[in-house]
């Protein structure tokens, strides 16, 4: 499939909703990175962003089959699209949001944990990091992120070292996600909109938004911003 094919992209009001399409588990290899990079920046002239998937699953990590296919020199590209996507979405200039509308699990969950808030499907799916049951070490940008964004020590360890698979209910619970949605998918899409179009209509300087992510999560932009596509050009309001 190709790499435009990968993701729907819709203007809902001020927001910018990027869908992750098809039935598949939305595995993290170089053609869906760059095809989730593309529309991302395709988002100018909005006021927030959306990030959804269509199935089952939001995303189910890295695409191991991928790894055991692909030439070792290209091993890289994979680890470093996923690198540029995080540090597309922290130095963008405009709300994000993830609408976890499935199961997220390892890169899956990461990306959704990218976001500056994530709004997730109460009646099915998990965030679960797999890593230690795979037994896949975890790079360096990883840690930092689930480090920043996962608040109390006690979730991080249950994330990292025991591999628990988190409901919704559970993750709101322990301040990971914002909040869980009864329903299916489009419930999940539309509520996630809804949080975006309501931080849209801040009004808030999009250059500042950006440069005040850098500054709140400043290990992990440490570790991605030289992977990115550069500094966005700045809005006078959003």
């Amino acid at each position: 499939m190709e790499s435009k094919d990968l993701c729907a992209v819709e203007r809902r009001g001020r927001v910018h909703l990027i869908t992750i399409t098809g039935a598949d588990d939305h595995r993290l290899n170089p053609t869906l990175l760059a095809a989730i990079r593309s529309a991302v920046a395709a988002s100018d002239g909005a006021g927030a962003l959306v990030l959804a998937a269509e199935g089952k699953y939001f995303s189910n990590g890295f695409d191991q089959a991928w790894v055991r296919t692909a030439p070792a020199h290209l091993h890289a590209t994979m680890d470093g699209g996923f690198r540029a996507l995080v540090a597309d979405l922290l130095a963008l200039p405009v709300p994000t949001v993830a609408a976890v509308t499935g199961h997220a699990a390892a890169a899956g969950c990461a990306l959704a944990l990218a976001h500056d808030a994530v709004v997730m499907r109460g009646s099915r799916g998990f965030l679960y990091m797999s890593e230690v049951d795979a037994g896949i070490k975890i790079v360096d940008f990883f840690a930092e992120l689930i480090r920043e964004k996962v608040p109390d020590a006690t979730a991080r360890r249950d994330l990292l070292l025991r591999g628990d698979k988190m409901t919704a209910a559970e993750a709101v619970r322990r301040g990971i996600v914002d909040a869980a949605v009864d329903g299916g998918v489009e419930d999940v899409v539309a509520a996630a909109v809804a949080e975006a179009e309501r931080l849209a209509a801040r009004g808030w300087d999009g250059e500042v938004v950006a440069e005040i992510r850098k500054a709140v999560w400043p290990k992990v932009w440490s570790k991605v911003k030289d992977h990115g596509a550069g500094p966005a050009a700045g809005r006078p309001r959003l």
